[in-house]
């Protein structure tokens, strides 16, 4: 017959185990959090590279001048960490523009993000009335144009 000292409570070895188990549960469970976290930063930092890239489309679009050649430029408030690079350069048909944008790190120089496609570039002057005289939205594009 067992004493009463020895049926009560847990052996040492059935604690080092519970302990045991409990540390590798617990490593697992950190390690899936860490990876949970790095995945979360890389969405959030290529987002923020796509989101960056299609406005440097959109301003061109706007502004409608597309010169031949390549533009450097930083990310703006909120995305300091970033710069980007486009690059504008004719296409096999007149009047269209491959354009590049690429977003990358502002430290390590890794690209995060490249956008291309192509643009049409309207003719210098479509607003010419039949008199040979422009309207003043072509006037104020072509002063833009030199100006730069």
């Amino acid at each position: 017959m067992k004493s009463l000292a020895q049926t009560r409570g847990f052996s040492l070895i059935e604690v080092m185990v519970a302990v045991l188990i409990l540390g590798i549960a617990l490593v697992g469970l950190v390690r899936g959090l860490t990876t949970a976290l790095a995945g979360h930063k890389d969405s959030e930092q290529l987002t923020a590279a796509a989101l960056m890239a299609a406005g440097r489309m959109e301003f061109l679009r706007a502004d409608g001048i597309l010169e031949n050649g390549a533009t450097e430029g930083a990310g703006g408030d909120g995305l300091s960490g970033y710069r980007w690079r486009q690059t504008i350069s004719p296409a096999a048909i007149e009047g269209l523009k491959e354009v590049t944008v690429v977003v990358e790190n502002a430290v390590s120089g890794v690209k995060i993000y490249e956008l291309v496609t192509l643009l049409f570039e309207p003719p210098l002057d479509p607003l010419r009335d039949k008199t040979g005289v422009s309207s003043p939205a072509a006037k104020a594009r072509e002063q833009r144009r030199r100006s730069r």
